[in-house]
């Protein structure tokens, strides 16, 4: 098995950017979902309520800084954007805790599923994409461990799937039929919740080791 892709999601519930090489320690990728959208007092907005958050792209710059469609994250014209989606009250913060994910810090997928899903494997928001895997071969990995190098990750358990499936991630196009599917032939279960044991850098095409 090897690790065939690599994502991060700056910008939670947005597009997200393709890596070739990527530190992980224990909150997961560095870099992935540190701005988040919300409402006054604190509440998350995602895509879930306000799928047209999926239609902007977040990129991290050479230098660290999170960017929305090529503007700094922070930028006045960003925000106008999303109270454009997410209502007049809505604001872009800064969240570097374990809070910020919606389960555990690492979504792994396989080839293997992706194939079985037949759809787009970004409608399934992985971090990372192991190649390699057949068929529906990860179902049986909760409670076993992934090596990558210095990596370890733990597999935790199969992911609940939501309403996000159900857009097309370039044209927003809904297709609801995409989550009854999910329910029916996956027990509404897709893609693995994984925690990271011990940190380290990866790249696309390195060895992975299920123990």
């Amino acid at each position: 098995m090897y690790v065939a892709e690599i994502w991060r999601y700056p910008v939670k519930s947005m597009a997200g950017e393709p890596l070739q090489r990527a530190e992980v320690s224990a909150l997961g990728i560095a870099g992935d979902r540190v701005v988040l959208v919300a409402h006054p007092p604190g509440h998350v907005v995602t895509a879930r309520s306000h799928p047209a958050l999926l239609g902007h792209k977040a990129t991290t710059s050479a230098e660290g800084l999170v960017l929305v469609d090529g503007r700094p994250w922070n930028d006045p014209s960003v925000l106008a954007d999303i109270r454009g989606i997410a209502g007049p009250q809505a604001e872009l913060i800064e969240d570097q805790s374990p809070d910020r994910f919606d389960v555990l810090p690492l979504l792994v997928a396989t080839d293997g599923a992706i194939a079985a899903f037949g759809r787009d494997g970004r409608r399934l928001r992985p971090n990372l994409v192991i190649g390699g895997v057949e068929g529906l071969d990860e179902r049986k990995w909760p409670g076993r461990k992934l090596r990558i190098g210095e990596l370890t990750i733990a597999v935790d358990s199969l992911r609940g799937r939501c309403v996000m499936t159900t857009y097309d991630p370039d044209t927003l196009q809904q297709d609801p039929a995409v989550l009854k599917d999910i329910g029916k032939r996956f027990g509404g279960r897709l893609a693995l919740n994984c925690a990271v044991e011990t940190g380290g850098v990866i790249e696309v095409n390195q060895q992975v080791e299920l123990t």
